[in-house]
């Protein structure tokens, strides 16, 4: 390999490494807002076409807003979402992303029950002017053992 080479292909790596890392940066501000039950800034990371796949089926951002502010307004809430297993896949013109992890989530419904589950997300985001917005969601809870 060419001095040449060998420069370019180091160059390369950079601003890979540094949108990956700013994918993994925005997965935990998103993920810890959820935690934190702060839906403002949560509801603020996603792209207003949004589409998911829950076990449900599909649903929009609107009927998720919906369901969320339904439940936190009949006194539920998220008591805690730990990450594991993240990976990031970016894009080759590193305007799109691929994040997948677990995510252990237990949560208080509106009835007091408190629900524990491992659930295997996968989130695609894409750079929008300049900022990362999530543009799609597959949500495939399992109750934790």
């Amino acid at each position: 390999m060419s001095l040449e080479a060998a420069l370019f292909a180091a160059l390369a790596a950079v601003p890979a490494a540094t949108t990956e890392q700013e994918v993994r940066d925005v997965e935990a501000r998103f993920n810890a807002a959820y935690a934190a039950n702060d839906m403002a800034t949560y509801w603020s990371f996603y792209d207003e076409a949004l589409t998911q796949w829950w076990p449900e089926g599909r649903v929009d951002l609107p009927t998720y807003k919906a369901q969320w502010t339904k439940l936190l307004a009949d006194g539920g809430k998220v008591i805690s979402n730990t990450l594991s297993d993240v990976r990031v896949h970016v894009s080759p013109s590193g305007d799109a992303a691929v994040a997948s992890y677990k995510a252990r989530v237990v949560t208080r419904q509106a009835d007091g029950k408190i629900t524990d589950e491992i659930a295997q997300e996968s989130d695609v985001l894409f750079k929008k002017n300049g900022a990362w917005k999530v543009m799609h969601i597959h949500y495939d809870p399992k109750p934790a053992k």
